[in-house]
């Protein structure tokens, strides 16, 4: 070659399948076109040696062009396929870039240049973002469009000394650039962020420089050459800081999710309202400072329609708000002696209405107070029109159960409860007034259905009160023994209710569930084809069929037999009630106060204080967030079928999605999605069926939810998700130790008689392998590596232990011996040889050798074995 060539290239071309094209570029500024065909690669037969030798390929047989394109040194040569040009880049500030296709070698027409301040040093082209990235001794990295060549599109400043090399990361839109002081910089193409900066500290002074560079995007690896192969592991990330993610600024304290609008509503303690699009995560709106300057919004709540939302503060302000313009319709002003804090509303909840346009929205405060907020059409002022009596101070040292007079008189519009009054007795209202406990309800629910017009509350004292307006009472459903005790050593917090929720299957659930149970075990169930154990995840809801198919073992009955069952189960039930409790517990209860399930979550630490709940419309999953932001998944379809059997209810998933407190989880059935938000600020997206996180409200980068291949966790969180198998799976394959103690022999040999001392004659070999101390010379099993199974029974080989002491009968004419049987086979004979022996001398011999091995029958159990003057 007439220059020194600095780097090279291969053209893949699909239409050439015989030949290949290299671009060379060199010290001059040229770039060369070589064409090789494949005949030039072929293998020829050496005359003097019979082996075969690798042609020299003389280049002056091949086809080729040069041009001449730079003024200076060609530092990089590349092709792009897409956009079926090669590029090539140069120190020389004039020529930096040159974008053209191969046809341009041939002829001198002018070609497309790009120029930059002290030339390029290297070059990448994102396919996606349709950007050429360029980089060199100016220390910008530049953006360029391909058919833009005057000016770049965008610039990247951060590197502290001279661009080497760039890579780019097309799966993730990152483009990697090395300095020569070997300082790595991952970018965010989209953004124009820096995401991640790392030095490589490795070798000397002398191997300072890094020559080459190239990223694996099958592995996610970036792979660098200098003296010695670096490979840099990248962690795939879906936000684009290792920053903790920050949905708002201030703890979130309300989170909904609007189905119709498959958008999510969050709040922020600073009061600032956020409405997102689930599917993207983009923001679509914000409403600041609602209720005032710096006046925190505590509660929320959206209608059924989805149209219309409302928000509550802690000064007890309530506002009616549009929900897809975000403007507010109506409001409760404050009242003049209203203290803050006591009227504080913590929960709020839109009531079913008979009467259009008539709004009725049930919020609770602070102080325990029930009551109901109304808002009519043509005015913008909401108002209280009723209130709950105060009950706990009758239920708490009087009846457990206290009826309710009904309001007789006729109101001009429909509200949903009636006027109430506590039918009492004189002497309990006498006796309760002086109470002082602290017996504030810190949650509520509502259910109201044909049949059933019921409000459920639960108390910081661990009380659960139920308002039943159908039956006109108000009852005590559960009270923890000593939950009014006042011993200063126990924690009052201790039967604390944090929240509290009807569990209820609609008619049409019922029916869904039904068929889907029939047609699974039937024609469905092969049509499906075969799963493994852990089921395929395609859906929660299908791997709960099939538990509820299990559970009832409905496969072994007639097709007929399982229409008639289920047009009698499609009945409505009556709900159930569901508590999650500061002692960690999840129980369920019926509307009776009977418990049905008291469970304790597993997750990786010990029990935490539960604080949210959410189901779905059918009731098939309970959802459950904590303290320390661990979310519970569990599959509740079988166990709302009656019987409520407990073994039904079951703990599907556990993982930590957040590293402080989670203060609302709700479940979206069509995605099967998970959404969290915490104190910690942020709002979580995670997918139910792994607990795999999909990213946060608030990041630059758009959700991919179907994109479930690499499992990725949060940056402050390390804790991978736990799915929690069958019990039987564990209970199956028990340990069972047959032997719990075993004979060493090499204490024994230690170990001295002292009878054989003091004995003159010499022993005989009965006395001398078998007279020792038996129970001294037993030991522990030792620790094995590999799990034990178990040892058969009577293995000799193993020698004896207590779990298992055969101890044989020898008959004799004048006494009767027990004997242990010890050692091998052989040891065993010569004891019998021995016995027989002696027995010979009184006139038995061969015959009572036989009959001693015949009345080998164990006589003793293990109890009476341990002492040892009975084995004597």
């Amino acid at each position: 070659m007439d220059h020194c060539l600095l780097c090279v290239c291969v053209v893949p071309l699909a239409d050439q399948l015989c030949r290949d094209d290299i671009l060379l570029g060199d010290d001059g500024g040229f770039v060369t076109r070589f064409t090789v065909n494949s005949d030039d690669f072929g293998l020829k037969q050496a005359k003097t040696k019979k082996k075969l030798q690798t042609q020299v390929l003389d280049s002056k047989n091949f086809k080729s062009i040069k041009r001449k394109l730079h003024n200076d040194w060609v530092m990089k040569i590349r092709f792009v396929p897409a956009l079926n040009c090669f590029g090539s880049c140069s120190l020389d500030s004039v020529h930096s870039l040159v974008l053209e296709s191969l046809k341009r070698i041939e002829d001198n027409l002018p070609v497309r240049e790009f120029a930059m301040p002290r030339g390029a040093n290297s070059f990448c082209y994102c396919l996606k973002a349709n950007v050429i990235v360029t980089g060199g001794d100016d220390k910008v990295l530049r953006l360029w469009h391909p058919n833009i060549s005057t000016k770049p599109v965008g610039k990247l400043v951060g590197h502290m000394f001279s661009i080497t090399e760039i890579v780019n990361n097309e799966k993730e839109q990152h483009v990697i650039s090395l300095s020569s002081a070997k300082v790595f910089r991952v970018w965010d193409i989209q953004t124009l962020s820096v995401l991640q900066v790392f030095h490589d500290s490795q070798g000397g002074p002398g191997d300072m420089q890094i020559y080459a560079m190239v990223y694996d995007t099958n592995h996610g690896m970036l792979i660098t050459g200098s003296s010695v192969i670096d490979m840099y592991p990248l962690t795939r990330m879906i936000q684009d800081t290792k920053q903790v993610p920050h949905t708002h600024e201030r703890e979130v304290n309300v989170m909904l999710y609007n189905k119709y609008f498959h958008q999510v509503l969050t709040i922020c303690s600073e009061s600032v309202i956020k409405v997102w699009e689930l599917e993207t995560g983009l923001q679509i709106y914000q409403i600041l400072d609602p209720h005032g300057f710096s006046i925190e919004l505590t509660c929320a709540t959206i209608d059924d329609s989805g149209f219309l939302f409302a928000t509550g503060a802690y000064n007890g302000t309530v506002k009616l708000w549009d929900f897809g313009s975000g403007q507010e319709m109506k409001m409760m002003p404050e009242g003049k002696d209203w203290v803050e804090e006591e009227h504080a509303l913590l929960r709020l909840f839109f009531l079913k209405s008979q009467v259009k346009q008539q709004h009725f929205i049930l919020a609770l405060e602070r102080n325990g107070t029930i009551k109901m907020v109304q808002g009519k059409e043509d005015d913008i002022i909401l108002t209280v029109i009723w209130e709950l009596p105060n009950a706990m101070p009758y239920l708490q040292y009087g009846s457990h159960i206290v009826h309710l007079k009904m309001s007789t008189k006729e109101r001009a519009m429909g509200i949903p409860f009636p006027d109430v009054e506590l039918i009492v007795q004189k002497s309990i209202s006498q006796q309760t007034t002086s109470s002082t406990t602290n017996t504030d309800v810190n949650c509520i629910d509502v259910f109201q259905t044909e049949g059933f017009n019921l409000i459920v509350s639960g108390t910081l004292n661990g009380m659960i009160i139920l308002w039943n307006f159908i039956a006109a009472s108000v009852k005590e459903i559960y009270r923890p023994e000593d939950c009014f005790s006042t011993d200063p050593e126990l924690d009052p917090k201790r039967f604390r209710i944090n929240d509290i929720m009807f569990l209820f299957r609609i008619p049409e659930c019922v029916r869904r569930s039904s068929q889907d149970s029939i047609c699974s075990s039937t024609q469905c169930d092969s049509s499906k084809g075969p799963q493994s154990s852990k089921g395929s995840k395609q859906s929660i809801h299908d791997t709960e069929v099939k538990g509820e198919q299990t559970d009832t073992g409905s496969e072994q009955q007639s097709v007929s037999k399982k229409q008639t069952a289920s047009t009698s189960s499609a009945e409505p039930q009556p709900p159930l009630l569901v508590t999650a409790h500061e002692d960690g517990h999840l129980r369920l209860w019926t509307l009776e106060g009977k418990l049905l399930k008291d469970m304790l979550p597993f997750t990786k630490h010990s029990a935490i204080s539960l604080t949210t709940l959410y189901t779905d419309s059918c009731c098939r999953i309970l959802l459950a967030g904590n303290v320390e932001g661990h979310v519970i998944l569990c599959n509740i379809g079988s166990f709302m079928d009656p019987p409520h059997d407990e073994k039904k209810f079951k703990q599907l998933l556990s993982w930590r999605a957040h590293s402080l407190e989670i203060v609302q989880v709700i479940y979206v059935e069509d995605k099967q999605l998970v959404l969290t938000a915490s104190i910690d600020g942020s709002v979580r997206l995670w997918n139910s069926t792994s607990g795999h996180y999909c990213g946060y409200f608030g990041q630059r980068r758009m959700f991919e939810l179907s994109q479930i291949s690499d499992f990725i966790l949060p940056c402050d969180v390390n804790e991978y998700p736990v799915e929690i198998k069958e019990e039987s799976k564990f209970t199956e394959k028990k340990q069972k130790y047959e032997y719990p103690l075993i004979f060493d022999r090499e204490r024994w040999k230690k170990m001295s008689s002292m009878s054989l001392l003091f004995k003159r004659s010499p022993p005989n070999p009965f006395e001398v392998q078998h007279d020792f101390k038996f129970f001294k010379s037993l030991s522990s099993p030792k620790i094995r590596r590999y799990a034990l199974e178990g040892f058969m029974t009577e293995n000799r080989e193993a020698g004896i232990v207590f779990g298992s002491l055969p101890i044989y009968r020898v008959p004799s004419p004048t006494s009767l011996r027990f004997l242990p049987l010890i050692g091998s086979e052989a040891q065993r004979d010569s004891l019998e040889g021995v016995h027989s022996k002696k027995k010979s001398t009184h006139g038995h011999g061969g015959s009572r050798r036989k009959s001693l091995k015949r009345n080998f029958v164990p006589q003793i159990n293990l109890a009476s074995s341990f002492f040892p003057t009975t084995n004597k």
